[in-house]
Parts: C-alpha cells; structure tokens; sequence
C-alpha cells in the first residue's frame, strides 16, 4: 500500500470529524448568533461540562466550589434502582 494512501486513510476520520463539528457550529451560530463558551457545574451529578452560557448566565468558577454542597443520593441511603415512596 503506498504511503501516501495510508497516511490518507489514517487522517480521513479526523478531517471528517473536524469538518462535521465546524458545520454544526456554523449552523449553530446562524440560528443562535454569537455564544460565550464556559464551564457549568451541575449540582445534581456534581460533574462540569462545557456549554454556551446565556447573557445573564454566570461561569463556574473552581474557586468557589463547595464539595459539601453536592448532593449524592448514594450517601443519603437512595439509589438509582429503588422506587421512591
């Protein structure tokens, strides 16, 4: 197999992928407009994503996090298998 074919091959999922993410973001920013980009913390699984922040929408900030605040269902005895009552 020529080496030029294989590098070709090799590189094609990432080209496709970094294709496909630029074309959901460009229709993304047609119909939404511009976005801040920023970390979010959810409260309910304790775990931080990236995602567009709204105008009035604060960034999460590591500084000020509070691991006391966290909510674990495992501590307080439930779990995601027993019905609540």
């Amino acid at each position: 197999m020529d080496a030029r074919l294989l590098a070709f091959l090799i590189l094609l999922p990432f080209v496709v992928a970094f294709v496909y993410a630029g074309i959901h973001e460009y229709l993304r920013y047609k119909s939404h407009g511009k976005s801040d980009y920023g970390l979010a913390y959810d409260e309910e699984t304790g775990t931080t994503h990236v995602k567009a922040l709204s105008d009035g929408e604060e960034v999460y900030d590591p500084e000020d996090f509070d691991p006391s605040d966290y909510n674990d269902p495992e501590l307080k005895g439930e779990s995601e298998d027993t019905p609540k009552a």
